[in-house]
């Protein structure tokens, strides 16, 4: 695909051997970087898509499946911002398996957050028929990413927040020794604190979260 070509190249282009060591070890040398920070890598991929934006749009999937299944971390990055602008509003039913699929593949926190936020969370948005059985599998998995975006897949739902299902599936997970889970678990109460802030001080009073589970949601809370 033309537009794959171009952005490798241009990102070859733009690459700084001294950025991509410090950016792998940040994410503990999971993923070798071209070494383009965050600005400039959007600056150079929109340019890029603009450039060949009908192909983007017709390919959305195979485009973003592809880039996926490269080495580089940005083109990791690429391929998530393409599903969440040319995805939303138009998720097919069956498109949970791709979305799973997305998760467990090249896993780490950065990607994980932002599928389970922007792709997992419109899905289930757009499909909530869909909900009880996806996140009561991603939640039962014994993948440490489907757990938790079973957590997270909430986060800017506000008002739309199924309290009851995130307090199921925090009490589920209370107990994890994994600093990924527990993180998780204070950050979802913490988001919907701002929309709830009593009905979240006292789930966490009264169930026995782990230190920085609790931490994390109660961070910007007060007793007073």
């Amino acid at each position: 695909m033309s537009f794959i070509s171009a952005l490798e190249t241009a990102f070859q282009e733009n690459s700084n051997a001294e950025n991509a060591f410090a950016m792998s070890k940040y994410m503990k040398d999971k993923f070798p970087f071209y070494g383009i920070k965050t600005t400039e890598r959007r600056n150079v991929f929109k340019t890029i898509w603009k450039q060949n934006q009908q192909e983007v749009a017709k390919n959305a999937r195979a485009i973003a499946f592809e880039l996926y299944a490269k080495e580089q971390r940005e083109l990791h990055y690429c391929a998530i911002e393409i599903l969440i602008k040319e995805l939303k509003g138009n998720y097919k039913k069956d498109e949970i398996e791709f979305i799973e699929k997305l998760i467990i593949t090249n896993s780490w926190w950065d990607s994980v957050d932002t599928i389970s936020k922007y792709i997992l969370g419109e899905y289930l948005l757009e499909h909530p028929q869909e909900i009880e059985n996806t996140i009561e599998r991603f939640s039962n998995s014994n993948n440490l990413w489907l757990n938790r975006s079973a957590i997270l897949f909430q986060l800017g739902y506000k008002k739309q927040t199924d309290f009851e299902l995130l307090k199921a599936i925090c009490i589920q997970h209370q107990s994890s020794t994994e600093f990924f889970i527990q993180k998780a678990i204070g950050w979802a109460l913490r988001e919907y604190a701002k929309t709830n802030s009593e009905a979240v001080k006292n789930f966490v009073l009264v169930n026995n979260l782990k230190p920085l589970s609790r931490k994390e949601a109660l961070k910007n809370l007060s007793f007073a």
